[in-house]
Formats: structure tokens, sequence, C-alpha cells
């Protein structure tokens, strides 16, 4: 397995050292193990969890969010995929969230016949994405 000290994890992730020693401090990542001269050493899932919580900060989470969110894949056993999954309909579905929040302003100001217009090509799509999660969630879990 190979393992990265601080600034050899900096350069592959392309975040600052500062940036890692932050997030080690919150709890955002964890060293793996430390080597001979006490440096700390980081595993290739390391380099993983710092692309999803760069995915996560680009989605406008804050760092307390994304830790708690972090928490709850680093809790995950293999019987829980469909809870995973769950888990990523649930950010998205809040990314989304975020999405039409700051549409607001734009439909806001839209004529009421775009707005109509803007409507009517939107609501179908979403309207069977909501049937289909309300569909999944009542079937339950397969026998």
């Amino acid at each position: 397995m190979t393992l990265y000290r601080i600034g050899e994890l900096a350069k592959a992730a392309q975040i600052s050292e500062r940036t890692i020693d932050y997030y080690t401090k919150l709890g955002l990542i964890t060293p793996e193990s430390r080597s001979m001269k006490n440096y700390r050493l980081y595993s290739h899932e390391t380099m993983v969890a710092l692309e999803r919580i760069n995915q996560l900060k680009q989605d406008k989470y804050t760092l307390e969010e994304i830790k708690v969110l972090m928490a709850k894949w680093n809790t995950a056993t293999p019987e829980t995929d469909v809870s995973d999954k769950l888990v990523e309909l649930e950010l998205h579905m809040q990314r989304l969230e975020r999405e039409v929040k700051a549409l607001e302003p734009i439909i806001n100001g839209l004529k009421p016949n775009q707005a109509r217009h803007a409507l009517s090509t939107l609501l179908p799509q979403g309207i069977a994405c909501i049937e289909a999660i309300r569909l999944l969630l009542s079937q339950g879990p397969p026998m």
C-alpha cells in the first residue's frame, strides 16, 4: 500500500499542505500511520476523501456539513448499499434545492408567458422523478 507524506498528498490532490493540516485537525481526514521520523502518512483512501470533500465544497456544503456526511459514509458497511444510494439521493436533492433557491430571483423576474413556458418544460420531468422516488420508497426492501 502506498502511503503519502503531507507534501506528496498535497501535490497529488492539488491542494495546500495547510489545507491538509486543517482537514486533519477537523477530523475530515486521518493519517493511516506515522513514519519513523513521526511524519503523518496518508493512504490512497485519503485522496478519495479529499476529492469527495472538494466536490461537496463546490456544491456549497460547509465543512461541518461535510464532516457529518463523511462520518455517515465512513460508518457504512457492505450491507448498506441501499442506504448509500439514499444518502447520494439526499445529497443530490439538497444540491438541487440550493440551485432552485439560487434561481428564484431569476424566476421571479420572468414575464408570465416566460414563466409558464419554463414550468411547462420542467414540470413533467420533475413529476416523473418524484413519482419514481415515491414508487421506490413505497415498495420497501426486497424480500
